[in-house]
């Protein structure tokens, strides 16, 4: 089992939405993050739910990976805003996975997490990369739930 971290803005998406009801997380549309989503997040991948972008940004909760490597089906939907003309359905670009819920963790803002040296080399502290899915060692998982007390 792997850990990831998972960007998201909350005022489009956020923990307490995913609490509500399983999601398919789709719409990622940057090739790496992509290539991560499609080639390496499996079911039962422990997932950290981060909130940018917005006035309380840090890691919000967990959730786990239930159906990965899914075809993103808004990159075949025009109505979509995800859409992608150049995407076809028999050789998919864009890829999704389903997630659910596991629990609200206390807020872990970014500063919190910059300041913790057993983050250092941690993508989403580092700067300029920041993508929408890295992963997460297991020992910046530990790090992570250690700072949360849970």
């Amino acid at each position: 089992m792997a850990c990831w971290l998972f960007k998201t803005e909350p005022d489009t998406f956020s923990i307490d939405d995913l609490a509500r009801a399983n999601t398919l997380w789709e719409g990622v549309r940057n090739y790496q993050a992509r290539n991560f989503l499609r080639d390496e997040v499996k079911e039962e991948d422990e997932v950290f739910i981060y909130h940018s972008s917005c006035s309380r940004v840090g890691i919000a909760g967990l959730a786990r990976v239930v159906r990965a490597g899914v075809p993103d089906p808004f990159a075949f939907d025009p109505d979509s805003p995800y859409f992608d003309p150049k995407s076809d359905p028999a050789k998919p670009r864009w890829y999704a996975v389903e997630l659910t819920f596991e629990r609200r963790l206390p807020l872990l803002p970014l500063a919190a997490l910059k300041a913790n040296p057993a983050l250092a080399n941690m993508p989403l502290v580092k700067k300029g990369n920041r993508l929408s899915v890295m992963p997460v060692t297991d020992a910046e998982r530990q790090a992570i739930l250690g700072m949360t007390g849970v």
